[in-house]
Parts: structure tokens; C-alpha cells; sequence
């Protein structure tokens, strides 16, 4: 069967879209979901992944969409049982329009985000979405998880950013629905359906995106605070003087940033003295020269008034930005150094982080005394990675034992504050199962529903999203 279907599948794509040495496509960029395939292509056009799709559905064949395969759930990763086709979108690269006009950029899935902000950035606008993988992850990929990024304080997530797809249903039928439209009150808004659906409704294959007018001022600050309520605090604050200019607003804990003091290359504190909390802070504007600089000065200045910041550092130059970006940004990579992790994506109300992680930091060192806790995020919009790290001296299989009682810790705790077991991460096959546990049934049988309507074979990327 499986030289057959190769054989099949080279017909619809060519030589050059069947991957000869599949192995990057089979495990994820942590190493931590593997699996095999029965094939692995890389069609080349939206009409390749229809025929591709269709000749997989008359062949009952299941397909799993892959971007840049850099997701943290295993979301886009075959199963063990080498019957699944891994259908690789990353030749579909080509940038299809950029409507300065109308500010919208269309793109095909396999574009990487970096493409997207530097086509953006040469047409005089900014397309607003940023993560740590936006140098190797690509559009299909931020679309199928609804990825958020360090910007959703003042543009959104992917789910805001969109406008219309394309996608290639389950059957091999195409929905063209490339509308660069802000107001389209025609029905059910179709393209939410995709979006944070991780392929399991069908594979999107381009979309128009908004784009926003180019920054051209920033400021930039490195906030020393006390506690998680503090940083609650000073984004009040500031919000209250800068508004809607307030882009960024991350979150670390002493733990986090110590990481990446060990483990990263040319990185150093920017504070002289240690604190347990750290906030990032940016402003940003359209204007060249919009006195930020006083705006979050005077900011800072009435939240030391007032204890909540402890000391802060303003950037005196893109070099400065830059290095305390590389602290924040590098806290992911420099976990992984210290062993095994759990990463946790959980978001809770604004105002519920500090009682979250004063509750969830208690438990967790009940159940496991020493555990280290990397607590950061996008504290703006409520979202932290809680992520996990055992205890010194390391024992990494007694600490991958108790990753499902601690990770129910954290999950317990986020629905304890109303709050959700992933904000941008998505659900892969990490989450599939425990989903269940909190999400009521309605919900579910509605999701269901969907599955069913759009794929009655279950076809596209089983085994992830909706539990068995």
C-alpha cells in the first residue's frame, strides 16, 4: 500500500513535492512527539493539496497539515501506526497580493512570519504578529492555533488579524474565501471555523491578513516589581497614560530570567540588584517623534510613588531594546537546558493572576517540594506560560513520572479562576484528552458536530483536538 500510494501521490505533486527523507517531518522541534508516516509531501499549489486531499479521502487515507512544525502540542505530527500522509505546506511560499489601499497582505500558508512583517515593513505598514518563532513558523501554522504573540494587548490574535481564507476542505473541494473585507454581515462567519482548528476541519492554504500602519517610535522599559499584583497594577497605570499605545506588557519571575542568564549567549541583567518579578514594557506609535519616552517615564515614575515598581531601565537605543527582548524571548530555549519541562499555556482574568499563581505555586510545592516554577507571559491579556522544571539535584524520570499529576495541578487551578487550560498554544495531542475535564458537554457535542459535518471519514489530523 504504501509504495502504491507514494507512487499515487508523486503523480499529483512531482518528484520535487514527495519527501524522499521524511525524518524532520516526523518529530516535533522539542523532541518530545514522534511518529511515522506513510508518506510526506509538499504540494505545491492550493490545487496539489486538493488532489492530495481528495485522492487521501477516496483512499481512506488520514492527513496531517504541517507548517513550520513548531508547535509545542504536537499538533502537527503523525501518529505511530505509519498509515497517515504528513502534508507539508512549506513550498507554498508565494506572497499573492499587497494591497496598500485596503491594508491587507495575502499570503499562502507556507509563508514564514518573518516574510510576511518584512513585505509589510517595505510597504510602509506592519503586520502586528510576533513570537519567538517568527523567523521558522509559518502562516498556516499561526492560523491553525490561532497564535497570539507578544502584540494581542493592542492588535489581537491571529483570529483578529484575518479576513478571509482559503481552504481545501476534507472532500477536496476549495473554499475561496479570500475577502479582504471588514464588514461582511452575509451569514456565519466561515473562516472562524479554521482558524485555531489545527487542521482538523480541513487545511488552509492562504489568507488576507490586515496590515497596520508602520511604528515609528518606541520606548522600551525593564521594570523591577515586587509581586504578580503589582505588575496587574502597573499595567493600569500605564494603560491609563499611554492607552492603546501600549503594545507589550511581558511577565517573568526571577526564575524565568535566571535561565536565560545561565544558559544564554551575551545576555546580562539589566538591574544590578535581584527581584522577584520583571515586567517588559513597550509603547509604540506612528509617529516619528511622539515622546514615549516622557509618557512611560511618568508612568513609571507615579508607580514607585505609589510601591508597586521596585526600580526600572528605560532603553536608550535599539541595541538596549534588543537585549532585553533577547531576555524575554529566550526563556523557552533556555529551560530546555535544564532538563525535561512542562509547558503549560493557561490564561485566567487580568485581575485573577495573582491569586492564580499564589494558589497554583502553594500546590505545586505541596506535591512537590523544590520544583522550579518559570512563571512569564503576556500578562496584558492574561496569558502565562507556567511552565515547569524539576527539582535540584535533577532526577529527570522521577520528575517525567509526575507530569500528569502536576500539569492537573495547573489545569485545576486555571478553571479554579475561570480561566482557560490554553490561550494560544492550542490543544494537539497534548491536551486532547484532558480537554474533556473542562469543557462542559454541550460544548463538546457542538465540536463534535462540526467534525462531523465538515469530515464524516475523520480524516484530518485524528487523534488531535477533540478527545477520543
Amino acid at each position: 500500500m504504501t509504495a502504491d500510494l507514494t507512487a499515487r501521490l508523486r503523480d499529483v505533486v512531482g518528484p520535487a513535492g514527495v519527501v524522499e527523507d521524511p525524518a524532520g517531518f516526523l518529530t516535533d522541534w522539542r523532541g518530545a512527539y514522534s511518529g511515522t508516516a506513510a508518506a510526506v509531501v509538499r504540494p505545491g499549489s492550493t490545487e496539489e493539496v486538493a488532489a492530495v486531499v481528495a485522492l487521501c479521502r477516496d483512499l481512506g487515507v488520514a492527513v496531517v497539515p504541517q507548517g513550520g512544525n513548531t508547535g509545542l502540542c504536537g499538533g502537527a505530527v503523525p501518529d505511530a501506526s505509519g498509515r497517515q500522509v504528513v502534508l507539508s505546506l512549506t513550498r507554498m511560499r508565494r506572497i499573492r497580493d499587497l494591497d496598500v489601499a485596503n491594508s491587507t497582505i495575502t499570503v499562502e500558508a507556507g509563508v514564514v512570519l518573518q516574510t510576511v512583517q518584512e513585505a509589510a515593513a517595505a510597504a510602509g505598514r506592519l503586520f502586528p504578529l510576533s513570537l519567538g518563532a517568527e523567523g521558522s513558523c509559518t502562516i498556516g501554522g499561526n492560523l491553525a492555533t490561532n497564535a497570539g504573540g507578544t502584540g494581542v494587548l493592542r492588535y489581537g490574535t491571529m483570529r483578529d488579524l484575518t479576513l478571509g481564507l482559503e481552504v481545501v476542505l476534507p472532500d477536496g473541494r476549495v473554499w475561496h474565501g479570500l475577502r479582504g473585507l471588514r464588514k461582511d454581515n452575509t451569514g456565519y462567519d466561515l473562516k472562524q471555523l479554521f482558524v485555531g482548528a489545527e487542521g482538523t476541519l480541513g487545511v488552509i492554504t492562504a489568507a488576507v491578513l490586515e496590515l497596520f500602519p508602520a511604528v515609528r517610535s518606541t520606548a522600551t522599559a525593564w521594570v523591577a516589581l515586587p509581586d504578580p499584583q503589582a505588575a496587574v497594577d502597573l499595567v493600569g497605570v500605564v494603560r491609563g497614560s499611554a492607552g492603546d499605545r501600549l503594545t507589550a506588557f511581558e511577565l517573568m519571575s526571577r526564575q524565568s530570567v535566571d535561565f536565560v542568564l545561565r544558559h544564554g549567549a551575551g545576555v546580562r541583567d539589566p538591574i544590578a540588584d535581584v527581584h522577584p518579578w520583571y515586567a517588559l514594557v513597550e509603547l509604540s506609535d506612528t509617529l516619528p517623534d511622539a515622546g514615549l519616552e516622557a509618557v512611560v517615564e511618568a508612568a513609571l515614575g507615579e508607580s514607585v510613588e505609589r510601591g508597586v515598581v521596585t526600580d526600572a531601565v528605560v532603553a536608550s537605543g535599539s541595541a538596549q531594546v534588543a537585549a532585553l527582548w533577547a531576555l524575554r524571548e529566550g526563556i523557552s530555549e533556555a529551560q530546555n537546558s535544564e532538563g525535561p519541562s512542562l509547558k503549560h499555556d493557561v490564561t485566567v482574568p487580568i485581575s485573577a493572576i495573582p491569586a492564580f499563581v499564589a494558589a497554583t505555586d502553594r500546590a505545586l510545592a505541596g506535591a512537590l517540594p523544590g520544583v522550579r516554577v518559570v512563571a512569564y507571559g503576556h500578562v496584558g491579556d492574561g496569558n502565562l506560560h507556567y511552565n515547569l522544571s524539576g527539582p535540584q539535584p535533577r532526577d529527570d524520570g522521577a520528575f517525567r513520572a509526575r507530569a500528569g499529576e502536576l500539569s492537573r495541578i495547573v489545569h485545576d487551578s486555571a478553571a479554579a479562576f475561570d480561566g482557560s487550560i490554553s490561550a494560544e498554544h492550542g490543544l494537539g495531542q497534548a491536551k486532547r484528552d484532558v480537554i474533556a475535564d473542562y469543557k462542559s458537554p454541550l460544548e463538546l457535542e457542538l465540536m463534535r458536530g462540526v467534525k462531523q459535518l465538515l469530515d464524516p471519514a475523520g480524516l484530518m489530523n485524528p487523534g488531535k483536538v477533540l478527545p477520543g
